[in-house]
């Protein structure tokens, strides 16, 4: 198994109830568990997992020094002290690990089947074409939003065209009064398409996780949440109370420092630039769908990978593997065929008396087998019209271009 990626290091002091003194040291959070380790020694001093805690509190050592408490289930309490930058910025996230590790505990863990394990993958698999689906639907969304502002261009452009020629025309030309009564019915026009677009309707919520959220300093956080959308991002309070919104073309740069930990920027010239510093159990949740969104944007520091892309094997590599093993899993589940394992041609004992997976996971592979491949076929159907909708603006930019050229030629003559 590989390494735990470590979410955020504390230097601090622990107390040694042994010794009867505090130890200086660093504490270290990872994804499931919280260490300790000395200056002096640079060893473990104390290690647990965050299943194993019953509770976490903010008390005062001796009354003077504040201090962060851990209960453990054999009610082993353990002391942490002088915390930097803050004992509250480090009580938020260990708190927040904490709480997030509890919640997603399943009350009755059920054993894990192969055909389980790879439904489960399967239905990942669909959750992620969903979101970039619904992401690419705004997109086409966006590129019919453009279509319309052109085409009221090309309609305006028409308006002083005809405006022009009024201008052009000598004064005793006696069709003067049409052309000034058309500016009004072509307003008229472009007021109706301005319109006709739903106003409304376009915040589709692709993902939202809580977070531990702070903006300037590391040592002012506070608990929240971070909500994806499919035209920015948006970041809340402990009460839902909307902290701040970046647009999706004001986002200027997002760094992926460990797979729990990212800061969002808007730069701007001459004042300060709008940066947030987010830090969440599920965020391997949502950076996936920041991918998408902010491909070109995204920037990953470090070691700063995603817990299931530590192997070595590409996306595309995995993805195969994946379709492979499930195709070829149905395939014995059905036919009930030998494993490769099998030796000489026959079949193990095991395999002839019992399938690889059971036939309800083989349907329910099946049925999300066909959703997969009806998101796939309307996704490149998506992104054809997209392709289309392309060409076509180009195609409508290069007439606008030479019209407005055209215009500022005729506009000089009559100055």
């Amino acid at each position: 198994m590989s390494r735990e990626v470590c979410v955020h290091t504390w230097p601090c002091s622990y107390y040694l109830e042994l010794d009867k003194r505090w130890v200086p040291g660093k504490l270290s959070l990872t994804s499931c568990s919280l260490k300790f380790a000395g200056d002096e020694a640079q060893e473990t001093l104390v290690s647990f997992p965050l299943s194993g805690i019953t509770a976490i509190k903010k008390e005062a050592s001796h009354f003077v020094f504040s201090s962060i408490t851990v209960l453990e289930k054999d009610n082993r309490k353990h002391w942490f002290s002088s915390l930097q930058p803050s004992r509250n910025a480090a009580f938020s996230v260990i708190e927040h690990f904490w709480r997030e590790l509890l919640l997603s505990q399943p009350e009755a863990p059920l054993p894990a089947t192969k055909g389980k394990e790879l439904t489960g993958l399967m239905a990942c698999s669909q959750k992620r074409l969903e979101d970039t689906a619904r992401v690419l639907h705004h997109q086409g969304e966006q590129l019919d939003s453009i279509t319309r502002g052109l085409d009221k261009m090309e309609s305006d452009l028409d308006v002083a065209d005809r405006l022009l020629t009024e201008l052009e025309s000598p004064s005793w030309w006696p069709f003067s009064s049409k052309l000034w009564k058309m500016p009004s019915e072509t307003k008229l026009k472009g007021d109706a398409s301005t319109a006709s677009p739903k106003a409304l309707g376009k915040e589709g919520v692709v993902v939202r996780i809580p977070a531990v959220v702070s903006q300037r300093t590391a040592s002012h956080v506070k608990p929240g949440s971070l909500t994806v959308l499919v035209s920015g991002l948006e970041i809340h309070d402990s009460s839902s109370a909307l902290m701040h919104r970046f647009e999706r073309e004001d986002v200027d740069d997002i760094k992926v420092h460990t797979p729990y930990e990212i800061s969002i920027r808007q730069r701007f010239i001459g004042k300060p630039d709008i940066a947030y510093h987010l830090i969440s159990a599920r965020m391997p949740e949502a950076i996936p769908v920041l991918e998408v969104q902010f491909s070109k944007k995204m920037e990953v520091l470090g070691d700063a990978l995603t817990p299931s892309s530590t192997k070595t094997s590409s996306p595309a590599e995995k993805g195969c593997s994946m379709w492979h093993t499930a195709s070829g899993l149905m395939d014995r589940a059905v036919h009930h065929e030998p494993c490769p394992g099998s030796q000489d041609g026959q079949p193990l004992q095991l395999q002839t008396t019992q399938p690889f997976i059971s036939e309800g996971d083989a349907q329910e592979l099946r049925q999300i087998l066909r959703k997969l491949k009806g998101l796939a076929l309307d996704t490149e159907a998506e992104l054809e019209r997209q392709d289309e909708a392309l060409d076509d603006i180009t195609a409508a930019v290069d007439r606008t271009t030479l019209t407005i050229d055209k215009h500022n030629r005729r506009a000089k003559k009559l100055t």
